[in-house]
């Protein structure tokens, strides 16, 4: 199938890639929109890893403060003070403090959530669906997929994106790395919230 001029400012509009990476996942996808948007994001992934390496020790650190109740306040670390001062570079750092506020993670990252956390929950889990009778052999599946979701609720970077549920919150940073072009480390953050213990 042959590529239009109008396909690829379609698909720009949907993805915001560059013109030759439309054109190319066009080609590839054979003019499917659809699969020239997974071809992109695969690509887009591959990229922002390859960037990973990179030392970010820039940044900012931004609060956001919800109703006077509740607030966020995260470290977001970049490669340059030049990109640490761009427009979309502080709105990520926002977005990433009323997330914070919102979602209430426990912790960055996967990696991040100590081995005692996750066999606490597991051994919860066992025994809830050992109440329940649940057979011995699908016990295993369960706890690990409720698992799964234990860890995606307590990780910020694992938390479905509040502006946009399609995506995780390391989706969005990830995206950012792409139209940056530098690394982004999401490095901590705190939450407070009125009469907390």
């Amino acid at each position: 199938m042959r590529v239009t001029a109008d396909m690829i400012k379609q698909l720009r509009e949907l993805s915001s890639a560059g013109v030759l990476d439309c054109k190319g996942a066009l080609e590839a996808a054979e003019g499917d929109m659809a699969r020239a948007q997974e071809i992109l994001k695969e690509r887009g992934l591959a990229k922002a890893e390859k960037k990973a390496d990179r030392e970010a020790r820039q940044g900012l650190i931004e609060a956001y403060v919800h109703l006077g109740k509740a607030a966020g306040v995260v470290e977001v670390n970049c490669e340059t003070d030049f990109v640490a001062r761009t427009p979309g570079f502080k709105q990520l750092a926002h977005d990433l403090a009323m997330q914070v506020v919102a979602a209430n993670p426990s912790y960055v990252k996967e990696e991040d959530v100590p081995a005692e956390v996750l066999e606490r929950e597991a051994q919860k889990y066992r025994a809830e669906l050992a109440a329940e009778g649940k057979l011995e052999d699908l016990i295993g599946k369960i706890v690990d997929s409720k698992l799964a979701k234990f860890r995606q609720e307590i990780c910020l970077l694992s938390q479905l994106f509040i502006k946009d549920p399609e995506k995780t919150v390391k989706d969005i940073v990830n995206e950012s790395v792409l139209k940056n072009g530098e690394n982004i480390v999401v490095r901590r953050f705190v939450r407070l919230e009125l009469n907390e213990n």
